[in-house]
């Protein structure tokens, strides 16, 4: 126990301490109670890290430690800090500040510019596009939608780097040519854009934590105000801080060490937009005497999971002094859960084809009993969903896209909210309870508590106002008899500020950078093919050791079941010139490559026949080409030169037309392989190497034509 509550009245029976740190384990207890900075606490995925900072507040606060009103607790998303909120307020600690960086210092700048700037504070502007394109009419360049979008990124990543239009150049070097522009040109336009904001008396979200640091360090008398105000701090996610908030973080401090930060450096997944761990990797550096803590407990996923996390993480090779540097020693994870089914691996013909096998698995797992909302497919970028939403809706599975419309935007959810808000001004204290009152008036609404049968707009309104029973539900459990229907819809109300939005039943769609944070019972981790995972333009080793933390995130996501899958040729009948990423190399088990997939269709035939032999001679073929027409280079074709004449001609003029290359219709060893086995079904045709599905719709009739005419 902490020397700071150890003869505190409120342990004298033992029942707050009980409940504070009864349930943690020994690391967490440490962090818990050591209620004096400065700390760091190393905590891998999945180790209870929110557990140990809310409980560690809690205890501080119910101990005299701390003044709920002088903590402010930081993390990086408004729905991580609402569900930092939500946690202290069970725990009944209401009054602590837990908001975003960007969330803490708009509220500072807005209180201190009359005094330290003067006149009204200037509109925010909350999204780039149009004033980045009006910068690009200034100076006659032409971009596009995409490259607008890239020009905002590289801003915002200059900008929380600290570097001005003026420094641009020297501090950018190496980062390519954002949006197709040089970085000359990209100064430039940063340059106009400054300029517009001034002209429309704008500030963008940088700017408020750019100014913010600029009051602090030039007016001590803020400073100390701010300093008086906010004695402890607790940083989350820690790995994620770039070199703006940590100024920002050091001028919130000034001479004291009061500060608690939490983060893994191998959930280091933002360093496109300035995150760096550097400031995790060395606090130790920063602070001499602070206490170091490692979570390493993993309470999230089995030991299957969990195994394979580390193992991936393990299999980094070296990657040159200046990668070596920055790749942090990874915290190797200890599975507290018990045994789980081992990890399903499966290769796929086309990305159709993994679509159509992720969402037939999806479908045993809910037959199985597991529930659509526990269950997530993830992605490495968001243009890979059409294919899973697609899949999904012909499965009859419904699905939330994450990332898509948002859960408080809905018609529905605006509705409830409306009707709830109602009723709790109307309501009398009459003995009903939160969640049967919640259910009495969203039935007017439509629900119900058995699901409609069947998918579309119905089942995804039912989905929606499930949701908000299912959270009246849980809070109920959580916060006792006192927690009425008013206090439902405040939270509600505090909820659809930083779309915190409940768990929709229906199964998640999100690419891995969108599911930080986020964990269920069954994840799917798809599209693990060269140039998706790693992305192609992850050309440095440390792009591509970012990538490989990427896929740790993913894999981590993952509770008990977890499903690893790629395909071999985008399209189907397309050229299968795909390979599974590289990570995947030493980790899926030898000589597998599918579980419940439509998987690996022709290495699986080729596997069960054994080794393909030339027809002619008998020798092993050892090349895709002489595997394709079934006999070695060294024997003479069996086709009639001018059958096989008459099919390069037909190729050729296809192509023209289509205005692709041949071998896009088919390759020198397809035409081989057509003239040698002169098929004369559609049947037949399909058994050739190479003639997918949809070649055969598109061509089939045509070559039959042609080899009868031959």
């Amino acid at each position: 126990m902490s020397a700071d509550a150890g003869d505190s009245p409120a342990f004298a029976e033992g029942g707050l301490e009980a409940r504070l740190l009864g349930g943690l384990d020994e690391e967490q207890r440490e962090v818990a109670t050591t209620l004096h900075g400065p700390l760091c606490v190393l905590a891998g995925a999945g180790t209870g890290k929110t557990r140990a900072i809310t409980h560690r507040i809690a205890y501080g606060v119910h101990t005299g430690v701390y003044s709920p009103q002088r903590l402010l607790a930081v993390t990086f998303t408004a729905r991580a800090a609402a569900e930092m909120r939500s946690r202290l307020r069970d725990l009944g600690v209401g009054g602590v500040q837990a908001r975003t960086f960007h969330a803490a210092a708009l509220r500072q700048l807005q209180y201190f510019w009359p005094q330290a700037v003067g006149g009204a504070v200037p509109g925010l502007l909350e999204h780039k596009a149009q004033t980045i394109a009006e910068s690009a009419r200034r100076l006659r360049l032409t971009v596009d939608r995409a490259a607008i979008r890239d020009l905002a990124s590289e801003i915002e990543w200059a900008k929380v780097s600290m570097l001005t239009p003026s420094t641009y150049l020297e501090g950018a070097a190496g980062r390519g040519e954002p949006g197709g522009l040089q970085p000359q040109t990209v100064a430039r336009l940063f340059q106009a854009y400054e300029d517009v904001k001034v002209d429309r008396n704008l500030i963008d979200f940088e700017d408020v934590l750019l100014i913010t640091v600029g009051i602090l360090q030039e007016d001590p008398k803020v400073a100390a105000t701010v300093r008086d105000q906010y004695r402890h701090f607790v940083v989350d996610e820690y790995q994620d801080v770039s070199p703006l908030q940590q100024r920002l973080l050091e001028l919130w401090l000034g001479e004291r060490e009061e500060l608690c930060v939490v983060g893994d450096a191998s959930q280091t997944i933002y360093s496109f937009t300035g995150a760096t761990s550097a400031h995790l990797l060395e606090f130790g550096k920063r602070h001499p005497s602070a206490a170091i803590v490692r979570l390493v407990r993993d309470y999230r996923s089995t030991p299957q999971v969990v195994g394979l996390a580390n193992a991936l993480l393990a299999a980094r090779r070296a990657g040159g002094p200046a990668a070596d540097a920055k790749w942090a020693q990874p915290l190797r994870l200890i599975a507290q859960r018990p045994a789980g089914p081992e990890p399903e691996y499966a290769e796929c013909s086309d990305d159709e084809a993994e679509a159509a096998a992720v969402a037939r698995r999806i479908g045993e797992l809910v037959a199985a009993g597991t529930e659509p909302k526990d269950i997530a497919v993830l992605f490495r970028t968001n243009g890979q969903s059409e294919a899973f939403e697609q899949a999904l809706t012909a499965a009859g599975i419904g699905y939330q896209l994450r990332g898509g419309e948002r859960f408080f935007n809905r018609r529905e959810v605006r509705d409830g909210l409306l009707q709830l808000r109602g009723a709790a001004r109307a309501a009398a204290d009459d003995g009903v309870a939160l969640p049967q009152r919640v259910r009495d008036v969203l039935s007017s609404l439509g629900y119900s508590e058995q699901a409609p049968t069947g998918s579309g707009a119905t089942r995804e309104r039912w989905e929606s106002l499930a949701a908000l029973v299912a959270l009246a539900d849980e809070l109920s459990a959580a916060r006792g008899e006192g927690f009425g229907l008013p206090e439902f819809v405040d939270e509600l109300q505090e909820r659809a500020t930083a779309q915190h939005a409940p768990a929709v039943q229906g199964v998640t769609l999100a690419s891995l950078h969108a599911a930080k944070g986020l964990e269920w019972d069954a994840v799917f981790l798809v599209g693990l093919s060269e140039g998706l995972m790693p992305i192609s333009f992850a050309d440095t080793p440390m792009t591509v050791d970012e990538e490989r933390r990427l896929l740790y995130v993913g894999i981590t996501r993952a509770r008990v079941f977890l499903h690893l899958s790629w395909s071999l040729s985008r399209t189907p009948g397309g050229r299968a010139h795909r390979r599974p990423s590289r990570f995947l190399d030493g980790l899926r088990p030898a000589g597998s490559t599918a579980s419940h997939a439509r998987a690996g269709e022709r290495r699986a035939r080729r596997e069960l026949k054994g080794p393909t032999v030339c027809r002619v001679c008998g020798t092993i073929l050892s090349t895709g080409a002489e595997r394709k027409v079934g006999r070695c280079s060294n024997c003479p074709p069996t086709y009639e030169e001018a059958t096989f004449e008459a099919l390069r001609a037909w190729r050729l003029e296809q192509a023209r037309e289509a205005d692709v290359p041949a071998f896009v219709v088919f390759t020198d060893a397809t035409l081989t392989a057509i003239a040698e086995a002169r098929p004369s079904s559609l049947g037949e045709l399909s058994q050739v190497a190479g003639v997918g599905k949809a070649k055969l719709d598109r061509y089939g009739e045509a070559v039959l034509e042609l080899l009868r005419g031959a």
